[in-house]
């Protein structure tokens, strides 16, 4: 009888789960995978992965969602991330430290996807060179690796406000996931800055909308 009960529970909530989300949010890849890559199938119990294999893509950094922010047009929340690596202008003290930059940061900031991030890596290895850790906005310098939410922080954050705001696609599929806890796609290491973890981010959104607040 006791297991016959466990039987239903487990049926009940397995059932439960798959009418309240889909099933292919949680199954596993068919052929090859990125190097990189947590597929879908590897979420524990009340996770999801924020795979770009689905729709749930288009919370990732990488999504095409065309956003302004501050008078500004991005095309990505990675571009525009990417792009604070680089010059703000012929007078900054990057671009006159004769460095190859090979991209002006107006360009970087049209990129999506890897070929942003691929920007970035150019970026970041400039920023080595010249034993920098700090990226621009409007001109104010911002320390970027740190485990402080400051400046940087601040600014990614309402840029992701901005992108959830402007792109209506993007907050009906947050809230579609619910309670779930979102994980990323991606390795990310604990001691990573405040500002890399979207989607912690994104679950403070999801929590403010449920309680009727708006996200800025």
């Amino acid at each position: 009888m006791k297991s016959l009960l466990g039987i239903l529970i487990l049926t009940f909530a397995l059932t439960g789960c798959s009418h309240q989300y889909p099933k292919h949010w949680f199954e596993p890849v068919e052929g090859k995978t990125k190097w990189w890559e947590i597929t879908p199938d590897q979420a524990k119990s009340g996770e999801v992965i924020l795979s770009k294999r689905n729709e749930l893509g288009i919370l990732s950094n990488f999504s095409h969602t065309p956003f302004e922010y501050r008078g500004k047009k991005y095309q990505s929340l990675e571009g525009a991330w990417q792009a604070m690596k680089f010059p703000e202008s012929v007078r900054d003290e990057r671009f006159t430290s004769g460095l190859n930059w090979k991209f002006k940061r107006s360009e970087v900031e049209k990129m999506i996807a890897f070929k942003a991030k691929d920007a970035g890596k150019i970026g970041s290895k400039n920023m080595k060179k010249l034993g920098i850790n700090w990226v621009t906005f409007e001109g104010e310098r911002m320390t970027y690796r740190t485990s402080k939410k400051g400046k940087h922080y601040k600014v990614i954050r309402a840029m992701m406000a901005a992108k959830l705001n402007q792109n209506p696609k993007v907050k009906e599929v947050l809230m579609k996931t619910g309670d779930l806890v979102l994980k990323p796609d991606h390795k990310v290491s604990k001691n990573s800055p405040p500002a890399w973890k979207y989607y912690d981010i994104y679950m403070e959104f999801r929590d403010l909308i449920k309680k009727g607040e708006q996200v800025q």
